[in-house]
């Protein structure tokens, strides 16, 4: 029975091969598959990647020397990706999946307590010329960093600026637009309505609709801007000059659609909440530098009951900023930095001024498909103990 269901395995294994052949299975790190149907009215792209983290980190002692240490080993991302178009080129789409415990935590009675394994789930219709309409769940046109794919990042991970104020992503529609001013500047326009309570809700809204405009200018034409790094090693200057504003009517997370329920005896506390992102890359000749600067406003951001008692949530309420540059040697190792300030309202929020320094070192076996990236960050608490992280990370795409 057991050499049956070998041989069975085997002639499935081989099958699945010989599927593969027969599909022109694309080169490394250009999918798994890559299928069109016989009449070329549909198309979908399969792939998959995985990182794989590990962390020690450090604090400050009262004597100035490190003490409780801190190890962690982790698949931070595994990601199935699904897209294609659609009946016409002109309706694509974009299906991707989180598998990690990770990327699947989070659940609770406003995601039907249910993991959420949907990232991205996103239908896009080129429907007249240069415009696009968007909809279902993907990234709102928010900081630059966040919109760079998790598998494309110059270090490790995301920094602090990025944690504290992205808006991530949630559900609704988005109208797209681009044009050129002349033969080389480049304008793209990015609009947004979406429920402003994040990814997967299930309950409906809550609040207020949440309403995100960006506005992108490339003053020497198209790049690969959301990409981290200069793996192209472009041989122009390249710049991008981008502006967001992101207003969550009636908000109730205390990270505008992140974060946690500001819950009071009514229900939620709801305030209108204002985010702001200036941000800009630059490349050159494998330079690469990028800026970003956050800001967060409430109109009331301390939670509080129908009685007016506080309640003990706050709106996180500040502004950030970072910057990160890097360079790409020819024999495709690349030296980075990273300098992140986070300085939230202390009156409100009572969290003190944050600084981290991140010093990165990636070596591109394959570009951002596949990758091994380190990096060892200093973080100074204004007042407090501060700590150090060493992580190693290695990142593969399929």
């Amino acid at each position: 029975m057991k050499l049956k269901c070998l041989a069975l395995g085997l002639l499935l294994s081989f099958s699945c091969i010989s599927y593969a052949q027969e599909t022109n299975a694309p080169a490394f790190g250009k999918g798994l598959f890559n299928l069109i149907g016989k009449d070329s009215t549909w198309s979908m792209k399969i792939g998959t990647r995985m990182q794989f983290l590990t962390i020690a980190s450090w604090g400050e002692g009262e004597d100035g020397g490190l003490v409780d240490p801190r190890q962690n080993f982790s698949i931070r991302r595994a990601r199935l990706k699904f897209d294609g178009f659609a009946f016409s080129p002109k309706l694509k789409y974009k299906f991707e999946f989180g598998l990690s415990n990770r990327d699947l935590s989070g659940a609770s009675e406003y995601t039907s307590n249910a993991p959420r394994y949907i990232l991205d789930g996103v239908i896009i219709w080129n429907f007249y010329k240069n415009f696009e309409f968007w909809m279902g769940q993907t990234k709102l046109p928010g900081n630059i960093e966040r919109v760079i794919s998790s598998g494309n990042l110059q270090q490790v991970d995301r920094s602090l600026l990025n944690s504290r104020f992205t808006i991530d992503r949630d559900q609704g529609v988005q109208l797209r637009h681009k044009f050129n001013l002349t033969n080389q500047f480049l304008i793209k326009e990015k609009l947004a309505i979406s429920q402003g309570e994040g990814r997967n809700i299930t309950t409906g809204n809550l609040g207020g609709l949440q309403h995100t405009t960006r506005l992108e200018l490339f003053p020497f034409g198209d790049f690969s801007a959301y990409i981290g790094a200069d793996l192209k090693r472009v041989e122009t200057p390249k710049l991008m000059l981008a502006a967001t504003f992101d207003f969550n009517n009636n908000a109730v997370k205390n990270r505008s659609n992140q974060g946690s329920y500001m819950v009071n005896d009514i229900g939620f506390h709801e305030t209108d909440i204002k985010t702001v992102f200036v941000d800009a890359m630059f490349k050159y000749n494998g330079f690469s530098f990028m800026a970003e600067y956050a800001n967060r406003t409430a109109a009331d951001p301390i939670a509080k009951n129908s009685d007016g008692s506080v309640t003990g949530d706050e709106v996180q309420v500040g502004n950030g900023l970072n910057l990160q540059t890097g360079y790409l040697f020819s024999t495709n190792w690349e030296v980075s930095g990273r300098f992140t300030t986070i300085d939230l309202d202390k009156d409100i929020t009572g969290k003190s001024l944050e600084t981290q320094y991140t010093l990165g070192v990636s070596k591109y076996l394959a570009g951002h498909k596949l990758k091994v990236q380190s990096d060892l960050s200093y973080l100074n608490l204004d007042g407090g103990l501060n700590r150090l992280m060493a992580r190693l990370q290695m990142d593969i795409h399929f």
